[in-house]
């Protein structure tokens, strides 16, 4: 009888690592193909919308971008400003990532040309901030 219960347990566990191991591959799967959303206008745009942002779909640009291997001068002080967001660029410097770009239809001063930018790695927002690009413009979070 001892035996029997000895099998069970055993299968049991087989059957629990089997599980387990299943488990981590798709979640391993699914961060290598960067699974994690943001692949699509629409889910970037609402990602800017629960911000309170509102863009103009039709504006979107992308391009890829390779991140330094290291910080310094103007990066580092754009990731203090992520920082203070939420968001640190240092655990994905050196990977290639996409920055996408949209013109912001709502800005509070009503100003145009006023443009959302989020950089995208892995399928998730891992920057953004909201800017001008005139002459004297400016720069402020996403948040």
């Amino acid at each position: 009888m001892k035996a029997l219960k000895n099998v069970r347990f055993t299968r049991k566990t087989a059957v629990l690592v089997i599980i387990v191991a299943a488990v981590l591959l798709a979640a391993l799967v699914l961060l290598c193909s960067g699974g994690g959303g943001m692949e699509t206008t629409e889910e970037r745009t609402a990602y800017l919308a629960s911000l309170g942002w509102e863009v103009d779909a039709a504006s979107e640009t992308g391009r890829d971008v390779v991140l330094p291997e290291e910080l310094d001068g103007v990066l580092l002080q754009y990731n203090e400003l992520q920082k203070q967001q939420g968001f640190d660029l240092e655990p994905w410097l050196g990977r290639e990532c996409k920055s996408w770009s949209y013109t912001i239809t709502n800005y509070p001063s009503g100003e145009q040309g006023v443009i959302a930018q989020i950089f995208v790695c892995g399928g998730e927002v891992i920057a953004g901030d909201i800017h001008s690009a005139k002459l004297g413009g400016f720069m402020h979070s996403l948040k």
